[in-house]
């Protein structure tokens, strides 16, 4: 008898503790979700604006048909991924061949003075700055989880709750050349 009042209290210990950690994990993994939803939203509208781009860059660079055509299906395929995973990667290759069509603007003088490219342009310049934005606040919270989910004891309440890793939202080398454009006339 003597030992049962300690172990109720060790069992009732361990029980706050587990359910501390299980709500921290769980408002962790709201934020996360929350944070996605926010980039989400943006490649939304990147991806919006991309086939007012092609069509405007077909008319002075036909003979650019290839870059044209992979920016296109890279967009479907961006717009069908499903899990941020999926996302992720299809959104880089997206990136990728975005800035390859707005660096081919350099070589269309025509293409480049043209009114609809350049609003264009600066829509997606606002856009990408907001993505970059939402990466950083995403990217925060997966990195506020992954410490929760990994450091002791979160990582025993994390196995035992069946909590993750998030992914983190990295951008590639060629994306961090991507050109910058003045929008000064």
């Amino acid at each position: 008898m003597q030992f049962v009042i300690p172990l109720a209290l060790i069992l009732l210990a361990i029980g706050i503790v587990a359910a501390v950690y299980y709500n921290k994990m769980v408002a962790s993994r709201n934020y996360m979700t929350e944070a996605w939803s926010s980039i989400d939203v943006f490649l939304k509208k990147r991806s919006n604006l991309i086939p007012a781009l092609v069509e405007t860059v077909k008319g002075y660079a036909a003979h650019e048909k290839k870059l044209l055509e992979e920016l296109t299906a890279l967009r479907s395929k961006a717009l069908k991924a499903d899990s941020p995973e999926e996302k992720i990667a299809s959104e880089k290759m997206l990136g990728s061949s975005l800035g390859n069509i707005l660096v081919l603007s350099e070589n269309y003088p025509d293409l480049k003075a043209n009114t609809n490219f350049q609003e264009l342009q600066r829509q997606l310049f606002t856009i990408e700055t907001d993505i970059e934005s939402a990466r950083r606040y995403y990217n925060g919270t997966v990195r506020n989880n992954n410490n929760l989910v990994e450091s002791f004891p979160g990582n025993i309440f994390a196995g035992m709750f069946h909590f993750t890793k998030g992914l983190f939202f990295e951008i590639d080398e060629s994306e961090k050349q991507m050109p910058v454009f003045s929008f000064d006339k």
